[in-house]
């Protein structure tokens, strides 16, 4: 949620000066690709995962603070409410057992975390949107003791000039209005990271921008909100609506919101940059002593702290991301597509549909996004958002001239994807029977047409249909929904009916 700033407050001089500091870092940006000065291919890839703090009766706890004072570890941070952890993994190549690495890995480090929580009365719940969670939970009291969210906070209530509307219409329709951005902090997400050079960049992220809607038919997360069930995937409509600097007449004249899925194709990593700044106004305008243009014909590096700060307060769904390591410039995209949850196996078995997928189709001789407009990719989006696993997908024909067609979307992933998906894991190197098992746990998903979204709706529907009232349902869908992650069994696997 943005950089982590100092909250020395601004002068009327500053969107000024940091307007035309903008200006520089594009141009250095332009500069450093035009001289080829980025780092060779590493085929890193990276993973952060946010997290809720839950009770035992299924309620969000307030004590991030606390929980992370008994975690000590550079591995976990604060993220925007205090019932909210972020869990960084570190950068691994994209090859071998990676996945079954990095799996061991994150099952370390939960049970570390929700060990030390559960010193505090509290545990670790990762999923996209914690179904107990209430409008009194999600309040400015509740953000983390961070400069940078007191910051963002102010300067999207004061872009906007007013309070912020949430009216989201799915299975039962929300409306609500809050005074601070807080309700962001329910969307708790998994962000998948990929180094790469800057002549696959383009490629790399119009392929991830063409699957995002089948990364959250088969893993949609998110079905409840506020106690009402709204969309399958309900952080997008609540990250766009929980960030949105314009007040209604500025939505009428089509002036572009901060969560955006995009518009068009790209052919340069430039292009999202360049968007960034021509497009939207800075949120947090802090210039750095930096002179990027000197540094550059100095032969140095710069951070380009400007272009990067202010990239951090645009909500791409597809991130991209400049950044130094070890002296040497890189890019990465950052997917946030996808919600946590609900387990390991789960979380890991998202990340090999996505990598491979985005390996295979970057490296089609017709690429996809050739194929399929954007508009498609945009609004496959939102019908994935709505509707999950029971989405219809606008997806081209296989072969010379195929159509765009609709296509369900277990079908899509079954019958093209999931290959797809395999030959990318197999031309990273990754091992065989990996590939196969995590693979296998999202075609078990289509096959079943159940997600975490699909059974949370389930669980919540019989927990109603015992005669339990609508937040005692929400407590014991989520009680029923812990218990049977710590399992580590996939989602897909799990009984749809609540213990007596």
């Amino acid at each position: 949620m943005g950089e982590k700033v100092e909250a020395d407050g601004f002068d009327l001089a500053d969107p000024q000066r940091y307007r035309t500091k903008l200006h520089q870092c594009l141009e250095g940006l332009g500069r450093l690709l035009e001289e080829k000065r980025f780092d060779r291919p590493r085929n890193l890839m990276g993973v952060e995962i946010e997290l809720n703090l839950a009770g035992e009766d299924g309620m969000p706890r307030m004590m991030n603070a606390e929980v992370l004072e008994r975690i000590r570890s550079g591995d976990f941070q604060t993220e925007l409410g205090q019932f909210n952890l972020e869990v960084n993994i570190v950068p691994h190549r994209l090859s071998g057992r990676v996945l079954d690495q990095l799996a061991e890995e994150i099952r370390t480090a939960l049970a570390y975390a929700d060990r030390k929580a559960r010193e505090v009365d509290a545990g670790i719940v990762m999923i996209g949107i914690l179904p107990t969670l209430a409008g009194p939970d999600l309040v400015s009291a509740n953000l983390s003791a961070a400069d940078r969210y007191t910051l963002l906070n102010e300067q999207i209530l004061a872009a906007r000039g007013e309070n912020l509307v949430l009216d989201i219409e799915g299975v039962e329709r929300l409306h609500y209005t809050s005074a601070s951005i807080a309700p962001e902090a329910a969307c708790t997400s998994v962000q998948l990271h990929l180094q790469v050079t800057p002549g696959r960049f383009a490629a790399v992220w119009n392929a991830a921008q063409a699957v995002a809607a089948a990364q959250i038919a088969v893993g949609a997360n998110s079905p409840f909100l506020f106690g009402r069930e709204l969309w399958r995937e309900s952080r997008p409509p609540l990250f766009l609506q929980s960030t949105d600097t314009r007040a209604p007449e500025l939505k009428a004249q089509g002036v572009r919101p901060r969560t955006w899925f995009g518009e068009r194709w790209i052919e340069s990593a430039y292009d999202l940059f360049e968007e960034n700044v021509r497009y939207f106004p800075a949120l947090l305008p802090i210039c750095d002593e930096e002179d990027p243009l000197k540094v550059l014909d100095e032969q140095g590096v710069p951070g380009l702290h400007e272009l990067v700060l202010h990239n951090g307060t645009i909500y791409r769904w597809n991130r991209p991301v400049y950044d130094i390591s070890d002296g040497r410039p890189h890019l990465r995209v950052e997917n946030r597509v996808l919600p946590a949850g609900p387990t390991v196996d789960d979380v890991i078995a998202n990340a090999a549909f996505y990598y491979g997928l985005v390996r295979a189709l970057a490296e089609e001789t017709r690429p996809v996004w050739t194929r399929l407009p954007f508009g498609d990719a945009s609004r496959n989006f939102d019908a994935a958002c709505r509707y999950g696993i029971d989405a219809t997908l606008r997806w081209p024909r296989p072969g010379r001239g195929g159509a765009v067609t609709d296509v369900p979307a277990p079908r899509l992933v079954r019958e093209e994807l999931l290959p797809l998906a395999a030959a990318g894991l197999d031309a990273w190197g990754v091992e065989p029977a990996d590939r196969d098992h995590y693979l296998g746990i999202i075609e078990e998903r289509c096959r079943r047409r159940v997600n975490g979204a699909s059974w949370q709706a389930e669980a919540f529907r019989q927990a109603r249909e015992r005669g339990l009232d609508r937040q005692s349902a929400l407590a014991a869908t989520t009680r029923r929904y812990a218990e049977l992650a710590r399992t580590g069994e996939p989602v897909h696997t799990w009984p749809a009916d609540l213990p007596d």
